[in-house]
Parts: C-alpha cells; structure tokens; sequence
C-alpha cells in the first residue's frame, strides 16, 4: 500500500474489504469454515461500507455512530480471523497480516471516536 493510501480510510478500508474477499476464497471449506467465511466476509466488508456512510453523516452523533459500528465491525472481523485460524490452520499466516490491519483499524476508529467527543 502507497504511503498516502494508509491516510486515506476510504480507500484503506475498501482495500481490507477485497483483501478479505480474495482471501476468503482461498480458505478450504468444511463444515466448520463455512460459516466463520460467511461471518468473515460479513463483517470484514462492512468496515469499509460503514467508513463510508460516516463520511456522509448527517450529524455529529450520526458520524460517532457510524464510526463506533465500523469499531465494532473491525473488532468482529478480529474474532472471525482468529477462529478461522484455529479451524484452517494452513491459513495463519495471512490471518495473521489481516488480522494486523484490522487491529489498527480499531485503534483508529476509537481515536476518531475520542477525537470527536472532545469537539
């Protein structure tokens, strides 16, 4: 990722979205992966669906809103990797590379929220 991408949440958590897709297609599926992908994917992609609604909000409280689901939903998509690193253990290493990124997600996405409620 270009420097001035990391910056750009739009972009940076679209990105994660597709990363989270590409990957979610390489994961061997059973009956126990199905629906930790399915979960996975959910969520994964959600971040970057509501990152882009809170930068139309409609209101100062619509935007922490919006921001503390994308918190929540990054926060959700570390669960779902650490089970699927459990169940596709062949997978840690790039759970592990997601996994990184969704973890600075959620410290950034509290930030904001801390940052906006001191306004």
């Amino acid at each position: 990722m270009n420097k001035n991408n990391k910056f750009d949440l739009d972009e940076r958590t679209a990105k994660f979205g597709e990363g989270i897709i590409q990957f979610a297609k390489t994961i061997p599926q059973s009956p126990i992966t199905l629906p930790l992908i399915t979960q996975l994917v959910k969520t994964g992609t959600s971040v970057g669906a509501n990152y882009s609604e809170a930068d139309c909000a409609e209101s100062k409280k619509d935007f922490e809103h919006k921001i503390g689901i994308c918190k929540k939903e990054s926060k959700e998509t570390k669960h779902w990797l650490r089970m699927i690193s459990k169940a596709a253990p062949e997978c840690r290493d790039e759970v592990k590379e997601l996994w990184k990124e969704t973890h600075e997600f959620n410290l950034i996405f509290s930030s904001i929220i801390i940052k906006s409620r001191q306004k």
